[in-house]
This record gives structure tokens, C-alpha cells and sequence, in this order.
């Protein structure tokens, strides 16, 4: 060093321009050197002098990081990497107040001790560095630096009441990324700066808090450390830490440089506490303020005159003491710890044949712990790296590429991508020291590769976890005061300023969650402009289209395709519903009233087109008296009325009203009077919604399935919902209406009071096992007595053949048609209503309830079916009908004289007969009430045909 160098030690708090006026009196130099205290900080230095100068005469030396021009003139180093032998005219130190670390106090120790520039040297750093500086540097100047702008404390304050622009503090990664999680959730999002990050990702992170992306940033202690970033205010959540050996509180000089990264030049910044951080004492908050704090009385200090005549000489050496008041010897730092424990190593010891080997190994042991797993896992992975550079040869390349191939992923959260950052770096630090690998470009660029790689997939998880980027441009935009641009896609999507914000379904605006009411507000005045216009469009497509694009639902919904636009409420009349329209404020009265009078038109439609045999009963106006009665009753019940509900009403019709009904489809069964047409699937399905709007139901029964003949029987789930859905309960299972009929057409032959069994047409239309069908004829009001008998062989000869031949001829034609009328009158057990004929020619019965159901003597065409158990048994049930309870209250047949059973009467269209067992005009084989169907053994037959009984 030229004797009449310059030294300099420029002193003051934080914002006073120190690291500035530092590079501009490097530059003013022909050479120089320059030691920052982090390697983000170095890279943000590089990067100003290169754009001032230019790249081809800037050198950047970090452990990970080496670039170095061939005509360097101007290096930006960390502290421990500076280059301090290459007799740079200009040397510097910052940040020179961490001589008095635990950790790293040392190098920035030895830097002041020994560091010199030929013409000029300067230390920046705080105050409090006055005194040991003017006692270990001889013949230094001072120069003291105000700080530009006032810093002044502002208490504790929720972090949801932080404002914009400020800078949250932790000192813990989990600590870090609990409050980044908070402020997305609250504010829209966070950058994360952690001195762990690589420079890449922490120049992404800075950039989206300096752009405005986001208005706040967690960060740990090392945005104290010279980064240049636009906070307004600082928040600590703590103010205890861990040093590596125990939790301790920070120190108001530690304190007081964080908090100095507030205020940026002229601008005032303030300082505080948040969450569970205790509120700073008025001493502590006194010396920040006014910058005067206790002075550093002792440095950190490691003999930096090293033995290498062996290993334990060499660790003598670095445990060396020293006298200096102004010193204390270091405590063993992670390289001298890895010495120690390679020097236990035989094999290690072994390999330690002079001096070049025990530097060789103290050069390997400088590796820092970057992963940070464990002291001896990292002594054992510099065991390795010694063992191969002791070998003669630089490390594999196929060795180093299998480690570095491992890291080489980007899949994985937060906590795994930094890992492999970690990981990286020791194979970066590897790849930058000469010697070391084969082609150390080729590795460098390639380590460099992945780490940039890893940097790129963390700036981009951390972004997605701790960053709303909706919200963050949208909010930049409104506080620029610019308009917002909104767009709709062809999906229906929204965005604004390319942000996606929600999307239409139907006419209504589905906004995406925001933040802030402020920000939710603003995304709907900006999406206004472009969804009114699409609203327009899309109300004349729907009022343009066709009948087949709508549908209502089972609850009453209405569709229009897959978009659900509108819903139907209880109207006037059961059959005139109203709607409802899903149409947002933002389309306007006009789209909502063009949408609900096109949904009006499709509901009246679809009623008019299923309902159609009821909606022309109700406007027959040729209707009058009862009939008009009957059929009002009958459409207010849909079209289906229980048989049982309208007795006197059925009686009440003659012929002629009957068959005026018959022409509108209406059809009198047994168990119920219905409307055939109106069983169908759609009709059924919107009968359903049709009484549940009527009746303000909550929650819509559903149609049963369609083809079914019966279903099994739900609880809690009403008679009057099993026919509305065209079944009638019975026993655990509820059957088909008609098929009911059908059934009923194939029992009223029988003899329902001397007991009959089930014919296999009767299961085959029901579909039922016997077991099933026994349950249902109970339901039905019939008794069912089971029994047992040995199995029936079948007939073989001939003769019973033709026997059965010859009977057959003259049985009546089993009915297969769903014609309850078809039958001769009777009132059913269950329902206790009578039946007539399907021509309406023949009378109605009397309506006496103990009226014989059947002529007797008539057989069914197939033989009762029965269920086999055992090899020679079959199990069979007898149905007899139930006696119906009289309407006195009296059991049948007591406290009166029974009625004798009226004759059955003949169709009168025989009158004048044509020949025995031929139908009379208007009449086919089969149909009742003709000859055809009268046994003439019977006497009732005999009297009513006019003959002669015989003895």
C-alpha cells in the first residue's frame, strides 16, 4: 500500500447515501474493489456500475457466482470473496459494524486489519463503529453522514391495518410465509425476500413490490443490509431471534437497521410492531430515532496467520488468542468445526503428507454448510470432495453430474425447490474454484443453468401462493387512476385488464372472490361496459330460439340448453304458473323482460302440448251441470282422481255424461279415473312440478322412472305423491294406475269371495315374484292365505288334451288391454267405487257394495303359478277379498238383512238374439255383458236370458 493512501471510514445511520458516495469514488478510480455483506446486495451493486461503465470491465466474486471479464477493471465482491491481493487502486468495505457478529464478525475483522486499496480505502458502516476503528486503524479520517429523512415510531398496528408500502419483518422462513399467507388473503398478496433466496428470485420478488404489483413485503433481517427498496413503513412481528445458539433480542443498532430501510431519500418513513412482538421501550425507540447508540467495544477476530504444517498445527493456529483489547477471538465457525472433524479422520489423516495437503483440505473445509443438514453430514460430503482432488484429478464429471441431475427439478412446492437452491450452490461454490472440476465453465454455466432454473420455479410458487395477481393489477390500475378494460370471452369468461374475474352463467355475472370490497366494486363498474352489450345478445338468441332448447327441470327450473335462466313459481291457477327470470341488474329491465316473456311463452306451451286432453276437457263448454262438475274436479287433481274420493260424483253421471267425458280421453277404472294419455313420462314429470309450486313445496318430489309397472315404497313420502306420479300404493310397493286396471280386469272373472290364486299373466304384468304379489294384493285389500300342496304333474294322454281343448272354446277371451271399464260392475275392495263397461252400452251397476265382482264358474286361461319347496312341494297363496266395513260402522251382514245379489243384466244389443255365443251388432268375441261371456249353467244366466230352469 502506498504510504500516502487515503483511509476513510464514512459513518452514519441507514438512508444517508454511504454505499452510493462509496461507488462513485470507486469509479472515479482507474481500478477498484468493493465487499458488500450479502451476495444480493453485491448483484444489485454489479448491476448499477455495469450500467454505468459496461459489462466488459466488471467483475462480480461471489462463493456461487463468478463473473469475470478478461479486462476487469472494477470488482463487486462479497466480503469474504474480495480479491484483496490484485493491488485495486480503490478498496471498500460496507456494512463494516458486522465485525462485531458472532457468525461472519471475523472476515469483516480481518478486511479492516488488513484490506487496503493502493490509493484509497474506505469502511462504511454505522456510528457506532467510531472508536474501534480509530484503535485499530491507524491514521484514518472520519466522515460522518446525516440521514436524508426523519424515521419516527409508530407503535403496534394490526397487519390488516397496514398501509400500502410497507415492509412486514420476521426472522423465521415459517414465520415469513404465515404472515405472506395472511396479507394475500387480506391485501392481495406479498413479496417474499429472505437472504436465502437465490439473486434471481429475490430481484423477481423485489421487482413485483417495486412495480406495484403488490403493496406490501415480508421479508427477513437481510433487507437491513443496503437494499435500496421503496418502504414507507416497517413492521417487526418480532423482536427476539436465533444466532445460531439461543434466542436472544435484537440489539437497538439491529433494530435501528432494519428500520432504517423506511423512507426512501427525502421521504419520511416510520416504524413499529405488529402481532405478537411486544411495543419497543421509549429508550429503545429514543435511540432509533436520534441514531445514538452504545458504542462497539469488541470485534470478532480470527488469526488470519495460518500453519499448514499439519492439521492440528493449522487448528492451533486458527484458535489462536489475542491480546488486542479491541479483539476477541471468534467462536469456531462451521469451517473450522469441519476441520476438526476430517482431521479425526483416518483416512483423512492419512492422505496429510505436507503442507499442500492440510491447505488443500483447509480450501475444501471453506465450503459453506449451504444445506444446512447436519455438521457431520456436511464433514462427510468435504470428505468426499478432498478424497477426490487428493487423487490427483478434479472431481468426476459423471459424479458431479449425477448431483447435480438429482437437483436439477423444478417440481415440488416452496420448501423443496429451496432445498435444491440450497443444494445447487454448494455444487456452484465447487464449480467457481480453480481446479476443482475439469471443465469449469462447462460447470459453472451449467450449475448456473439450474440454479436460474430453481430461482425461476420458486419466484413462480412463491408468487402463486403469497400473490393475488388479479387483485394486485387491478388494484395497481385504480391507484394509477386508469380505466379498467373488460372482455368476455367465448366461454363466458370475464377479465379485466386480462385478469380472469369471474364469468357468466346464463344473465348473471358470477364474480370471482376478491380481496377487497373497494377492489369488488371497481371489477363490477369495469365489467359493466362489456357485459351489458354481451346481455343484449344473448336475450335475442334466446328470444329467437326454438321450443326444443328449453326444458324444466324437477325442481322447476328452467334451462335453456345447459344454462339455467329462470325458475317457475306458484301462479293464478295450478296450471298457469309464473316465472321467475335469473337476469343480473347489469342487463337492464329491457333483457330481463324480453327473457321472462320468452319463458312465458315456451311454460305455456309446454303445458298446453302435454296437458292438452285435460286443457280441452276444462274448455268444453259443451259441459254442463255435473259433468262440468266432474271434469273441474278432475283437472284441479292433474288428471288423475282416486276412485275412491269421487263415488257419489261417479254415480251421479248417466251414459251420455260418461261418454262425453270418454271423448276426452277420460277413463273410469276401478281403482282410479284417469286419463291415460297424461301417464306418460313428460307429462308425469311436470304434473309433479305443477302441485309442488302449487302446494310451495321447498323441495320437489321426483318422477319415478319410466317403464316401471311398480316401485318399492319410500317412507315419509304421501299417497297423493305416488298418484300424482301415476301409482298407487300397495303394501311396500306401489303400482302402475293402469297396469293397476289391467289386473283388475284379470280378477273380476274370478271368484273373489270363495278365494282364487294368481295366474302367471297376472305376475308377468306386474312383474312381481309370488312372495311380491302377495304383499300387493294386501296393499290391494285382499286377504292372502299361503299354503302348501304336492307339485301338479301335467296332463300327457290325449283325451285330457282335447278335453282342455274342447273347455277352452267356450271360456270367455282372457283381456290383455288396460281396460278397467271392460268388466262387469262392481265396486273394488280397496277402493269401493263401481267399474262399467268400456262401450258405456250396458248399465252401470247398482253401486251395491256386496254386488257379486264376477259371474261365477268363469276360469282364468293359464294355470295358477306356484313357488317350488322341495322336491315334490309347491308354496301357493288363496286371495279372498276383504269384507268392506259398512258405512254404518257395522260389520257386514249384522244389524240388517243382507241384500240378495242382483242379476247380472245382458247387453242389450242382443236383443232379439242371433244364436247362442255369437256377439249381437256392435259387439266382438270377448267383449262383457255379451252372450258370449254367460255360462249357461249359471241361474243367474238362465233368468236373465228368459229360459226355462230345468231339475
Amino acid at each position: 500500500m502506498n504510504a500516502d493512501a487515503r483511509i476513510t471510514a464514512v459513518l452514519g445511520p441507514t438512508n444517508t447515501g454511504k454505499t452510493h458516495y462509496a461507488i462513485e469514488r470507486m469509479l472515479a478510480h482507474r481500478t477498484g474493489v468493493i465487499g458488500l455483506p450479502l451476495r444480493l446486495l453485491a448483484r444489485e451493486v454489479y448491476d448499477r456500475i455495469v450500467k454505468a461503465r459496461g459489462p466488459s470491465v466488471v467483475a462480480l466474486v461471489t462463493g456461487e457466482e463468478r463473473i469475470v471479464p478478461e479486462r476487469a477493471r472494477y470488482w463487486v465482491a462479497t466480503v469474504e470473496a474480495m480479491p484483496v491481493g490484485i493491488g485495486a487502486d480503490f478498496l471498500a468495505v460496507d456494512e463494516v459494524q458486522l465485525a462485531a457478529d458472532p457468525e461472519r464478525g471475523h472476515v469483516f475483522t480481518d478486511r479492516l486489519l488488513h484490506a487496503r486499496g493502493q490509493l484509497e480505502t474506505m469502511f462504511l458502516g454505522a456510528e457506532t463503529m467510531r472508536s474501534a476503528i480509530q484503535g485499530l486503524v491507524p491514521g484514518v479520517r472520519f466522515m460522518g453522514r446525516d440521514r436524508f429523512s426523519t424515521l419516527t415510531y409508530t407503535g403496534g398496528r394490526k397487519i390488516s391495518r397496514l398501509r400500502p408500502r410497507s415492509a412486514v419483518v420476521g426472522f423465521s422462513v415459517e414465520n415469513v410465509y404465515a404472515i405472506a399467507e395472511l396479507i394475500r388473503r387480506q391485501k392481495g398478496g406479498a413479496a417474499v425476500v429472505m437472504g436465502a433466496l437465490s439473486p434471481r428470485t429475490r430481484n423477481a420478488q423485489v421487482a413485483l413490490y417495486q412495480n406495484g404489483d403488490v403493496d406490501y413485503m415480508v421479508a427477513t433481517d437481510a433487507i437491513g443490509m443496503g437494499l435500496n427498496l421503496d418502504i414507507s413503513h416497517v413492521a417487526f412481528s418480532s423482536v427476539t431471534k436465533f444466532d445460531g445458539r439461543r434466542m436472544r433480542q435484537l440489539t437497538p443498532p439491529e433494530l435501528a437497521q432494519i428500520a432504517g430501510r423506511a423512507g426512501r431519500h427525502m421521504t419520511p418513513g416510520t416504524f413499529g410492531v405488529t402481532g405478537e412482538a411486544r411495543e419497543l421501550d421509549p429508550e429503545e425507540v429514543e435511540a432509533i430515532e436520534s441514531s445514538r447508540f452504545a458504542p462497539v467495544r469488541r470485534l470478532q477476530w480470527r488469526n488470519h496467520r495460518l500453519d499448514f504444517g499439519s492439521a492440528a498445527r493449522l487448528v492451533a493456529s486458527l484458535e489462536a488468542e489475542t491480546e488486542n483489547m479491541w479483539l476477541a477471538r471468534a467462536r469456531d465457525a462451521d469451517d473450522l468445526k469441519a476441520l476438526k472433524a476430517l482431521a479425526d479422520d483416518a483416512d483423512i489423516a492419512g492422505r496429510l503428507q505436507g503442507p499442500a495437503d492440510v491447505r488443500l483440505l483447509w480450501d475444501v473445509c471453506r465450503v459453506p454448510d449451504f444445506r444446512g443438514i447436519s455438521p457431520a453430514e456436511h464433514a462427510s460430503l468435504l470428505g468426499q470432495i478432498f478424497r477426490f482432488l487428493h487423487g490427483g484429478g478434479p472431481v468426476p464429471d459423471d459424479w458431479l453430474a449425477a448431483q447435480v441431475r438429482r437437483i436439477d427439478r423444478v417440481d415440488g412446492g416452496i420448501d423443496m425447490l429451496s432445498r435444491r437452491l440450497a443444494f445447487i450452490r454448494t455444487w456452484t461454490y465447487v464449480a467457481q474454484r480453480n481446479g476443482w472440476v475439469d471443465d469449469a465453465p462447462h460447470w459453472r454455466g451449467e450449475t448456473r443453468a439450474v440454479e436460474d432454473r430453481l430461482s425461476d420455479a420458486l419466484h413462480e410458487r412463491l408468487t402463486q401462493r403469497f400473490v393475488d395477481r388479479r387483485t394486485s393489477v387491478l388494484m395497481r390500475r385504480l391507484k394509477q387512476k386508469e380505466s379498467l378494460v373488460a372482455d368476455v370471452n367465448e366461454n363466458g369468461e370475464v377479465t379485466v385488464e386480462g385478469q380472469f374475474i369471474g364469468r357468466i352463467e346464463g344473465f348473471r355475472f358470477r364474480q370471482d372472490e376478491t380481496s377487497t370490497p373497494d377492489e369488488a366494486r371497481a371489477v363490477r363498474q369495469a365489467s359493466l361496459a362489456a357485459l351489458k352489450p354481451r346481455f343484449v345478445l344473448m336475450a335475442d338468441r334466446l328470444y329467437n330460439a326454438s321450443d326444443t332448447e328449453f326444458d324444466i327441470t324437477e325442481q322447476g327450473g328452467l334451462m335453456w340448453g345447459d344454462t339455467a335462466v329462470g325458475k317457475l313459481r306458484r301462479g293464478p291457477e295450478i296450471l298457469r304458473p309464473d316465472v321467475d327470470v335469473f337476469v343480473d341488474e347489469i342487463a337492464g329491465p329491457d333483457v330481463a323482460e324480453k327473457v321472462r316473456r320468452r319463458l312465458g311463452h315456451f311454460v305455456e306451451r309446454r303445458i298446453a302440448a302435454l296437458f292438452e286432453p285435460l286443457l280441452a276437457l276444462s274448455g268444453d263448454e259443451t259441459l254442463s251441470g255435473a259433468t262440468r262438475g266432474f271434469a273441474f274436479r278432475l283437472t284441479e287433481a292433474l288428471g288423475i282422481l282416486p276412485r275412491a274420493e269421487v263415488v257419489a260424483e261417479v254415480k251421479a253421471l248417466d251414459q251420455e255424461a260418461r261418454g262425453a267425458l270418454r271423448k276426452h280421453g277420460v277413463r273410469f277404472g276401478q281403482f282410479t279415473v284417469f286419463m291415460p294419455a297424461l301417464l306418460k313420462p313428460k307429462p308425469t314429470r311436470l304434473r309433479l312440478v305443477l302441485w309442488s309450486l302449487w302446494n310451495e313445496l321447498d323441495e320437489f318430489p321426483e318422477a319415478p322412472p319410466p317403464g316401471l309397472v311398480t316401485i318399492p315404497a319410500v317412507a315419509g313420502v304421501s299417497e297423493e305423491v305416488y298418484r300424482l306420479g301415476g301409482y298407487r300404493l300397495a303394501g311396500s310397493r306401489a303400482i302402475r294406475i293402469d297396469m293397476l286396471e289391467r289386473l283388475a280386469d284379470m280378477i273380476r272373472p274370478l271368484d273373489a269371495r270363495a278365494g282364487f290364486e294368481a295366474t302367471a299373466d297376472m305376475l308377468s304384468i306386474t312383474g312381481l315374484t309370488l312372495e311380491q304379489f302377495a304383499d300387493l294384493m294386501e296393499g290391494l285389500g285382499y286377504s292372502a292365505t299361503r299354503g302348501e300342496r304336492p307339485k301338479a304333474r301335467p296332463a300327457s294322454t290325449p283325451e285330457h288334451a282335447t278335453t282342455t281343448a274342447a273347455e277352452g272354446e267356450g271360456a270367455p277371451e282372457a283381456t290383455s288391454e288396460a281396460t278397467p271399464e271392460a268388466g262387469a260392475g262392481h265396486e273394488a275392495a280397496a277402493a269401493g267405487g263401481a267399474s262399467e263397461a268400456d262401450t258405456g252400452a250396458r248399465a252401470e251397476g247398482a253401486g251395491d257394495p256386496d254386488a257379486a265382482p264376477a259371474i261365477e264358474g268363469e276360469a282364468a286361461d293359464t294355470a295358477a303359478p306356484a313357488e317350488a319347496v322341495g322336491a315334490d312341494i309347491e308354496v301357493f297363496y288363496t286371495f279372498v277379498r276383504k269384507p268392506r266395513p259398512r258405512r254404518d260402522g257395522r260389520a257386514p251382514g249384522k244389524g240388517a238383512k243382507a241384500r240378495p245379489k242382483k242379476a247380472h243384466r245382458g247387453d242389450r244389443s242382443h236383443a232379439g238374439g242371433k244364436g247362442k255365443g255369437k256377439p249381437g251388432p256392435g259387439r266382438k268375441p270377448g267383449d262383457r255383458g255379451g252372450k258370449d261371456r254367460i255360462d249357461p249353467d249359471n241361474p243367474f244366466a238362465q233368468a236373465l236370458m228368459g229360459l226355462k230352469l230345468k231339475e
